[in-house]
């Protein structure tokens, strides 16, 4: 492998339809290295040569970074594959893939310790996306399976606080509220800015909690359409409405027992809100079309990037809704305020990407560290962690300077007239030019239309789903809309 190389990382396609592995492997296969079985134990099988091969080697390297397991096979069926693969490979991901006569299943599956699921036919964005959410969060993911937690240790990426890192004064009080925290079902609004880490807060006080052996449930709520969202948090009855075609476990009932992670909730619309209170007032609630209510054990923790208070004043969030989920407020701090935890963050990605760079190690010189402690970081923790993937890839170096940054922390100002030129004479790499003129495409398409989110996905011809997932890869933040918006 060339120095700086990424080694993609590999997928495993558990299904025994030829028709789903094909469709699999030509979606995934451009990014990333994808292997097949068509049964159980056949699956279980390679897995084992891996396991084996990975001793040998002294790495993990032989081993699947994720695992699509399909639910329903000949033999030995998808749940007992899953019950398998979480007792003897614990560390590895596992997404199931469902049709639409076993969604009846899912509950099990994710509380034996199955991280998501999708249901066939597949929606491939929706399918790339929560592919690579998966790989870029499994070593801080906790959800282990009630049978299996005693017998097995659960590996966290760094110290006691599991893949938070940070030392600043601002970070030791945060630490000290999540400690006192875990231990009570009080309902927490997290807050901050996006990619300031506030899932995995949301996670380590779960991880903490007496509900650690149950399901940890995270949904995006703004990354949902809002003709769904009801639909995905409290499932629905076959028939309720158009194309549903069987009934669907909302997941609320999937985290029965847990605690279920509402990220974004400012996005959710007015009636959703009204049967959100509901919840927290009732400890109930209705699946859609039916009229039977569901009574659930569930710890609702709640995020959001922008401010609830302005939203109330707008009339686009509900007063009492508020009250019920900002019981405690835990306010995850901007980057740009700790700057001084720059280099142990810096040190703790690198130690966390090597592997995937052939062990590659890399240290910074006082002068580049200087250049990212002046930065603002509009992208927080996310856009460092991305900066640090970006220089294990493209650096030969080990030793990284001044001039190995990317261009964008050297040079606040540029736009795409310039980018061209800038690639052409080599001074910034290809990859970096091209991440800079999508994220100028967006933010041009979000000031166009008064960055209404819905709007701009219009004029990009995406859906609004897709534009959240890109803003939140590019590290796009409501500070920098609103700093474009007041230029």
């Amino acid at each position: 492998m060339v120095l700086g190389e990424q080694k993609k990382k590999k997928i495993l396609v558990v299904d025994d339809e030829p028709s789903v592995r094909e469709s699999l492997q030509l979606i995934l296969s451009r990014t990333y290295l994808v292997e097949s079985a068509t049964s159980g134990d056949e699956a279980l099988a390679l897995l084992e040569k891996a396991e084996q091969d990975a001793s040998e080697h002294g790495v993990r390297q032989d081993l699947p970074n994720l695992v699509l397991l399909d639910v329903m096979m000949p033999g030995i069926d998808g749940i007992e594959i899953l019950k398998q693969l979480c007792s003897r490979f614990p560390t590895i991901p596992v997404i199931m893939l469902t049709a639409s006569k076993t969604v009846s299943t899912v509950v099990e599956a994710m509380k034996l310790g199955a991280i998501d699921y999708l249901s066939k036919p597949f929606d491939v964005d929706e399918l790339l996306a929560l592919v690579e959410e998966t790989l870029k969060t499994a070593e801080t993911r906790v959800h282990v399976p009630s049978q299996t937690v005693s017998s097995i240790e659960v590996e966290t990426t760094e110290g006691d606080f599991g893949a938070m890192t940070g030392k600043h004064p601002v970070m030791a009080e945060l630490y000290q509220k999540v400690e006192l925290l875990a231990q009570r079902e009080t309902t927490i609004l997290i807050t901050g800015e996006s990619g300031t880490g506030k899932e995995l807060i949301a996670r380590e006080i779960h991880r903490r909690s007496p509900r650690n052996d149950k399901p940890f449930i995270a949904l995006n709520c703004a990354a949902i359409p809002e003709t769904l969202i009801e639909s995905e948090l409290f499932g629905h009855e076959k028939g309720s409405f158009t194309h549903a075609v069987e009934k669907r476990i909302g997941h609320f009932e999937l985290a029965d027992g847990g605690t279920l992670f509402l990220d974004e909730i400012g996005e959710l619309s007015l009636p959703v809100q009204v049967k959100m209170l509901r919840f927290l007032q009732e400890q109930e609630f209705y699946r859609v079309g039916s009229p039977k209510p569901q009574t659930v054990d569930v710890r609702i923790l709640a995020a959001t990037n922008r401010s609830l208070e302005n939203a109330i004043r707008e009339g686009t969030f509900r007063q009492d809704l508020f009250y019920r989920i900002n019981v405690v407020n835990l306010e995850m701090p901007p980057l740009r305020v700790r700057s001084g935890d720059i280099r142990v963050l810096v040190e703790h990605f690198v130690k966390k990407l090597s592997e995937q760079y052939a062990g590659k190690s890399m240290s910074l010189t006082d002068a580049a560290y200087g250049v990212l402690e002046a930065y603002s970081w509009p992208g927080n923790v996310r856009e460092l962690e991305n900066v640090v993937e970006s220089l294990l890839a493209l650096s030969a170096a080990e030793l990284i300077d001044v001039s190995d940054l990317p261009a964008r922390l050297r040079k606040r100002e540029g736009s795409s007239g310039d980018l061209k030129e800038q690639v052409l004479d080599g001074s910034i790499p290809f990859e970096e030019a091209e991440r800079a003129f999508e994220t100028e495409l967006i933010l041009r398409a979000l000031k166009q239309t008064n960055f209404v989110q819905t709007r701009a996905a219009e004029v990009l011809g995406i859906s609004r789903r897709i534009l959240k997932y890109k803003m939140d890869k590019l590290g796009i933040s409501d500070s920098q809309e609103s700093s474009s918006k007041d230029a």
